[in-house]
């Protein structure tokens, strides 16, 4: 998609300060992050939203879902505990229209907090 700017990440001509890479998929920190440590899991491949993906491959999502576990084990917080959101549509939270999961952790994510 020329005017996404996850696939513009994901060819190189955006930098993006990488946690991991593998030819499918590309994880990288998010640039306003919710939690001490946020890193975005997205595919290589042009996919709206999660539900597009998982129509369309499944097996890429598998892969996302084990380089998101992955990027947390290279962050240092596979031990401590670790949230994986995919935000799908407008009102569900989505800001790009590329899928992407969202690793968050470094600090209690419960809620209500305690």
């Amino acid at each position: 998609m020329p005017d996404c700017l996850f696939c513009a990440i994901a060819a190189g001509t955006i930098p993006a300060a990488e946690v991991l890479a593998t030819d499918g998929v590309l994880a990288f920190r998010d640039i306003s992050p919710q939690a001490p440590t946020h890193v975005l899991v997205i595919p290589r491949e042009h996919y709206p939203d999660v539900a597009a993906l998982a129509a369309g491959d499944a097996a890429l999502l598998h892969e996302i879902i084990t380089q998101a576990h992955q990027a947390a084990v290279a962050e240092g917080i596979s031990d401590s505990g670790y949230r994986v959101v995919f935000n799908t549509g407008r009102d569900g939270g989505q800001e790009v229209a590329h899928v992407h999961a969202h690793v968050l952790g470094g600090r209690s994510l419960r809620w209500p907090p305690g």
